[in-house]
């Protein structure tokens, strides 16, 4: 193998990331050991340098050249999850100082001096003994910051962002108000599509499964009324429009049950960028303001208040 491939082995044997197994973090890791094309990787040192001097290095030792600005590039590609993984250290100074320096920890540099050596497998289990592996600690951070929800009585996790905060909100503050007694028969995940699903449900309401890319993001069923709520969850995009009501029509042409559109918004401040856009005959509802509707099918709620 190439030396690049090789010093991609090494991230990938100690449990870096995908991401940090790219060509930049490889060029990034031979740089900080000081190794070029022809040397043995018992050459291996780990004297302080700058990301200016890992830039110069991979052009005068492997002819690839990064612009001078990508210094930034470097620190948040490589760099920042080298030393959360403990494959590197800094001098201790000002991250603004320029004589701010990285450099190969101790215990990382004997383990590399014994790449391509029959002591290789026995001193990397002894470094992951005491090394977690940095795709691991991302994953435990990923279970930990989840949000949890409970759907139909079961738990499940949602991915965290604006997106999935809003869905929880429609199923446990929504749901309770306007949808009262109805099931979750379709909710979605930014990250899992089809994170919850019932499919003798959605069977059973003639809705296609086969076309899942354009289910709304949560479907409500409720029984008693035979009312279907279709509530698309707007952060950035996708509120039901005229365009999107077509579709979801056409999607539920042979569900003999009753339909209600909802676009569900975070505040008022989103319900604004959208408000041209949404189609007449259906609903809007904001999570800052839970307990109010917006209604947008005219003389139907007409009428003095009793």
């Amino acid at each position: 193998m190439s030396k690049i491939e090789e010093a991609r082995q090494i991230l990938m044997d100690v449990g870096m990331p995908k991401k940090q197994q790219s060509d930049l973090c490889a060029y990034t890791l031979l740089a900080l050991l000081n190794i070029k094309n022809q040397d043995e990787w018992s050459k291996a040192t780990n004297e302080y340098i700058r990301i200016h001097d890992i830039i110069e290095f991979i052009k005068e030792n492997y002819n690839i050249t990064y612009a001078e600005n990508s210094r930034e590039t470097f620190r948040k590609q490589a760099l920042h999850h080298f030393r959360i993984s403990a494959l590197i250290e800094d001098n201790g100074l000002a991250t603004n100082s320029p004589n701010y320096r990285y450099r190969i920890t101790e215990e990382a540099l004997k383990l590399v001096r014994n790449y391509k050596t029959n002591n290789w497998e026995e001193e990397l289990n002894k470094y992951l003994s005491t090394h977690e592996k940095l795709i691991k600690i991302y994953e435990n951070k990923r279970k930990l910051i989840k949000v949890p929800i409970k759907i139909n009585g079961k738990e499940f996790k949602f991915s965290p962002g604006k997106h999935n905060d809003l869905q929880k909100a429609i199923i446990e503050e929504f749901a309770p108000r306007f949808a009262p007694n109805s099931i979750v028969a379709y909710v979605g995940d930014t990250k899992d599509k089809d994170l919850y699903k019932d499919k003798d449900i959605l069977e059973r309401l003639h809705i296609s499964m086969g076309e899942h890319d354009k289910l709304p993001d949560v479907i409500l069923y409720e029984k008693e009324k035979r009312w279907i709520y279709f509530i698309e969850a707007v952060t950035s995009v996708g509120p039901i429009s005229p365009k999107r009501l077509v579709e979801i029509s056409e999607m539920t042409t042979n569900c003999g049950y009753g339909k209600i559109y909802v676009t569900a918004f975070l505040d008022m401040k989103t319900f604004k960028k959208f408000a041209e856009d949404l189609a007449w005959e259906t609903e809007v509802w904001l999570a800052e303001m839970p307990d109010h509707m917006i209604h947008l099918n005219g003389d139907k709620f007409i009428g003095p208040r009793v």
